[in-house]
């Protein structure tokens, strides 16, 4: 059952076994609300002429942010709640174009920024830029931001945008240069789009924390952003099925210190988590309540007959976005002495088998699965899909029950009782599938598993709500990153053109594990290090054509040995209001990447 939201807060007792990291992340050390920073008597706001004249913008993510800090998260709906504060020194456009916020100028060989032997890149700083609280924007918060991101008490999930950084030198205030171990043709990867948001050094630097999770930092939003942070709170406990869900609330308006006097446009801003998908659609598209809706994946039929409704449109952003069932390469059900389970110690009992991996591939319809999203989705037989030439074509499946069924047997996996279920010395090929609370994801949950029961797999579906899937919290143990289940769906892509990063979440060193607090993103487990030396390769590689060839084998050893299993290439669909004007998606940033650009039609 479903509820609308807002409203008053219910089943309070819930609260607490439910609280997640964004509820720490929203309050300050004394657990009170983030209140409206008060400006410095010594410094000005902007003067503004258009700023603030429009009225509320209503935003709904169905699955309910968890936290407001940018480097602690690898998920959409986090990184979308803390651009509308954050931003990066710069982002690419749709068309690949880097676009400069706090940089003054993107670099390049011309103006000097970039070293001509590749190893630095210099970067400009805009002179009048202030945070939120009055304080400057200078060099000193990117080298912290650094600092922050790479430590490895933090954990942070964006670490590996940095890696292939030696050193970093502050020239002056408005000046500063990266330095690479290695001639890098991806320098535009540090500081860039949604992994690269600036975080302020005389906030972070005075602030304490046992676990970065729990850490103060993240409770004093101050950003460069259009909008400021007013107050983030719980909002109601609602059931959806058998699932408690936490919706929050969060409150943005402008900020004072913007350095456009004219925008942003809104006085308000209203964020609103949790619900669901078909519930968010509906609104934004039929009842007119709400200007945009994030991530509507759902049935591309029911989408269009939601259209109709007249209220708002659907926009379809297509980029490197890839449904994928992850395979578990380590046994969820054993545990380890201290309780850990999926852990390195206890390889899967069949999904190490190539002949089993194989089989799945042939077993699973994947041209019926991206039916079911219409002209949002296409069937994907890549994990690294674009840019497109960096698509490769040489990948293929087949969907051929039969094959399946005869590698199965192959392989010594055989239904030895009778029972419909193949075993091999006592042990039952039983996976469980889970994923988030979704229509289209259930729809393709049920399609997996016919399709496995008819080669003699046992298939158990468990559902887990969005906020808990993503939460990387280390005692959160129905997250994506525990992956305490057999196969997992889940979607995700490169955030930049330039897929190196995306590429490292495969090394060896990226495994989630208890001792790294489970903060690696290498979910399936896979280890090759062949894998990583290809990726060294490519971080060396400075002719574009060869770089992009390495990539497509490193893409291609991803799924020839079954890594995970592409299912859709995705178009994120989002729900925009009639009236609202600015919205422009790219495929390499978040949603609100140019929040401060929108406005409402005044006709």
């Amino acid at each position: 059952m479903s509820r609308t939201f807002p409203g008053k807060k219910t089943i309070q007792i819930l609260l607490l076994y439910l609280a997640l990291t964004f509820i720490v992340a929203c309050t300050d050390s004394a657990g009170s609300a983030v209140s409206t920073p008060t400006l410095p008597p010594t410094v000005e706001p902007t003067p503004s002429t258009g700023r603030g004249v429009g009225d509320t913008l209503r935003m709904l993510f169905w699955q309910a942010p968890t936290t407001l800090n940018p480097h602690l998260t690898s998920n959409q709906r986090d990184w979308n709640a803390s651009r509308i504060v954050y931003e990066p020194l710069a982002s690419h456009d749709k068309d690949g174009n880097l676009i400069p916020f706090l940089a003054a100028e993107i670099p390049s060989l011309e103006n000097g920024g970039l070293a001509e032997d590749g190893r630095s890149v210099t970067w400009r700083l805009r002179e009048d830029v202030f945070w939120s609280d009055g304080e400057p924007f200078t060099a000193a918060d990117v080298l912290y931001t650094y600092e922050y991101v790479t430590s490895p008490a933090i954990g942070a999930a964006t670490a590996s945008t940095y890696s292939a950084i030696s050193s970093v030198d502050v020239i002056n205030d408005y000046t500063i240069r990266l330095n690479f171990s290695e001639p890098n043709s991806a320098w535009d990867l540090p500081f860039v789009g949604v992994q690269g948001m600036i975080i302020p050094r005389h906030i972070f630097e005075n602030t304490t924390g046992s676990h970065p999770c729990e850490a103060s930092n993240s409770q004093t939003i101050v950003g460069t952003g259009p909008y400021r942070l007013v107050t983030c709170n719980p909002e109601e406990v609602l059931f959806l099925g058998n699932e408690l869900v936490q919706t929050i609330r969060i409150i943005y308006e402008p900020n004072p210190f913007f350095r456009d006097p004219d925008k942003p446009y809104f006085s308000r801003v209203e964020l609103l988590g949790g619900g669901t998908v078909n519930e968010a659609a509906r609104r934004v598209l039929q009842v007119g309540d709400i200007d945009f809706a994030w991530n509507l994946q759902i049935e591309g039929e029911t989408l269009a007959e939601l259209e109709m409704g007249g209220q708002g449109r659907v926009v379809t952003n297509f980029g490197s976005r890839v449904e994928r069932l992850q395979l578990n390469r380590t046994d969820p059900n054993r545990r380890t002495t201290t309780g850990e389970r999926s852990s390195l110690q206890f390889p899967h009992p069949f999904l190490t088998d190539p002949l089993v991996l194989e089989a799945l591939t042939y077993a699973i319809d994947r041209e019926r699965i991206a039916a079911l999203y219409g002209p949002t989705g296409t069937t994907a037989t890549n994990i690294l899909v674009s840019p497109a030439n960096l698509a490769s074509p040489d990948t293929s499946f087949t969907f051929d029950l039969e094959q399946a069924a005869a590698l199965l047997d192959e392989s010594g996996w055989i239904d030895s009782d009778g029972d419909g279920i193949r075993d091999q010395d006592g042990v039952e090929m039983s996976v469980v599938i889970q994923t988030t609370v979704n229509p289209l994801r259930q729809q393709t949950q049920e399609i997996i598993k016919e399709n496995l029961e008819t080669v003699g797999f046992e298939v158990i579906i468990k559902i887990i709500d969005g906020a808990a899937f993503g939460n990387r919290s280390p005692e959160n143990t129905n997250s994506a990153y525990h992956f305490y289940a057999d196969l997992q769906m889940l979607f995700f892509g490169n955030r930049s053109p330039d897929p190196a990063s995306y590429m490292d979440q495969w090394t060896c060193e990226q495994i989630p594990q208890e001792e790294n607090d489970w903060a690696g993103l290498n979910i399936e487990r896979w280890c090759n290090p062949t894998y990583a030396e290809l990726l060294a390769q490519a971080s060396a590689e400075i002719d574009p054509e060869a770089r992009a060839q390495i990539f497509i084998e490193m893409n291609d050893m991803l799924v020839n040995e079954v890594v995970m299993i592409p299912l859709v290439h995705l178009g994120i669909a989002g729900g925009v209001a009639n009236d609202l004007l600015g919205v422009d998606l790219t495929p390499w940033d978040v949603d609100v990447w140019n929040i401060k650009d929108w406005r409402r039609d005044p006709s």
